[in-house]
Formats: C-alpha cells, structure tokens, sequence
C-alpha cells in the first residue's frame, strides 16, 4: 500500500472517530494529553524547561546577556525568540534554513509572551541607551507528535518564569537575581476535524485538520493573542466556543508553568 494510500485510510479514520466524539488515542475532544514538566532541565542555562505533551517534546532555554538597547526603545531590554525543528524530531522536517512552520511556531510563541508582558523590558535597562539585557529564549522540538505551538509556548514561560538574571557573573551588578514575570500566557491549540473541534492535536490529527486556532490567554482573563492555520473555516459560535474552551485549559496549565510541577 503507497504512503499516500494509507494516509487516506487514515485521515477517513480519524474523522469518522470525530464524528462519534471519540479520537485514536481514546481522549475526548476537549482533553489534553499528558503533560510533563521539568523545569531547570539545563544546569548551564539561565532558565530552562524540558515539556512533554503526549509524545511530543520541547525543550526551552533562556540565554541573558548585557547588550544595547534599541535606538527606538533606548530604555527597555531585548527579548528575541527562536524556535529550532531538527530532522530528528520528526521526518516532515528538513536540514537547513528555517522552515515555513518553524518560523510560524517562533513567532506565534513570540507574539503570545510580548502581548501578555510577560517580562517587563524596562527593567531589564541597566544604562539607557547604553547598555541593557539581551533575553533570549530558544525553543528546540526533539520530538514532534502534535501541538507544537502548545507545547513551545508552556516550555518557554516555565524557563522563563525560573530563570535567573546572572547579573553578578557577567560583572553588571553585585548579586544574581531571579527574572521577573509579570504574566504567564499561555496557548491552547484546536483543529476543526469535520463538525468536531478538538483541543490538543496529534501529528495525525493535525494532517487530516480542516483549520486550526490556536488562542493564547492570560491569568487577567484576557486574550491576548490568536493565530489561525490551515485551510479550513470557523464560525463565530465556533471562535466562541473555542476562547470559552481555551480559559478553561489555561487556567490549569498555567499552575504547572507557574509551580513547575514534574508531572500534570
């Protein structure tokens, strides 16, 4: 049987179990999978945490140095986000410059931690004009089952929220100090499979989605970003119910970013 052939059988698959409320895996339509936590994964980085989602993983480090401000926000720090997919996470993904998806995952993740504030930046100004703090925050996908932009965005604001600014070490001030947050955002992703909008989808699920929206809160009870993919429509009762769907899931994972709990 060719590739194509049975990735039909399967995408049929799929959406018949939709249809009857049921998923490959068993889980409900409005259920995540299980979700592990680590924070503090890499000793040597200034803040970081290893994410598991079912079978997908995503590593998170956060990287701070002394830099120089924007001209145009000569009192504020700078934070960059980059998301890395290796070829050994999942055979879709290829060696080279930045795919098409790795830089959707980057900047849909980027987007969701500068909308919320999740760092204030003018704290992060040591000199104005002269001299501030570079964040870096790269996010590296080891293995890919599904839901990365989910699993990237929980990974980085745990690192962020234990991160350290190593303000004695770098010689910029007398003592190291914990990075402050402000907001803890997180993004809760749905995909349309026929009538049947599910909450965390699998690789599968995502190749036989007709639409995806990913919807991004914070613990003010804001929206603080959204992000729509695939070729597939939503209806304004389906955005709705999504966003109702999505506060509901990000109030509980937002306590396992927050707490670094080993295991949700």
């Amino acid at each position: 049987m060719s590739a194509e052939a049975a990735a039909e059988i399967r995408t049929t698959h799929i959406l018949d179990l939709a249809a009857a409320g049921k998923r490959l895996d068993g889980r409900s339509p409005d259920e995540y999978r299980k979700i592990s936590i680590e924070p503090g994964f890499v000793v040597s980085a200034d803040g970081s945490a290893l994410v598991r989602l079912g079978n997908t993983a995503v590593l998170a480090g956060i990287k701070l140095e002394p830099g120089k401000p924007f001209p145009d926000t000569p009192n504020a720090g700078v934070l960059t986000t980059n998301a890395e997919l290796i070829p050994l996470s999942n055979p879709t993904f290829e060696p080279g410059p930045p795919q098409p998806w790795a830089i959707e995952v980057s900047r849909v993740v980027d987007r969701a931690i500068r909308a919320a504030e999740t760092i204030d930046l003018t704290k992060l100004c040591v000199t104005p004009g002269e001299k501030s703090w570079v964040c870096y925050t790269d996010v590296h996908v080891l293995d890919h089952d599904g839901n990365l932009i989910d699993a990237s965005l929980l990974a980085a604001v745990t690192a962020l929220a234990h991160a350290t600014v190593p303000a004695k070490r770098l010689g910029v001030g007398e003592a190291d100090y914990p990075l402050e947050v402000q907001h803890l955002p997180i993004e809760c992703t749905f995909v349309r499979l026929g009538d049947t909008i599910v909450v965390d989808p699998t690789f599968d699920e995502e190749q036989a989605a007709q639409g995806r929206l990913t919807v991004a809160t914070d613990e003010t009870g804001q929206v603080v970003a959204m992000q729509k993919g695939l070729v597939g429509a939503f209806s304004p009762d389906d955005v709705k119910e999504v966003v109702r769907r999505a506060f509901k899931h990000g109030e509980r994972l937002r306590q396992f970013a927050r707490n670094g709990g080993p295991t949700a």
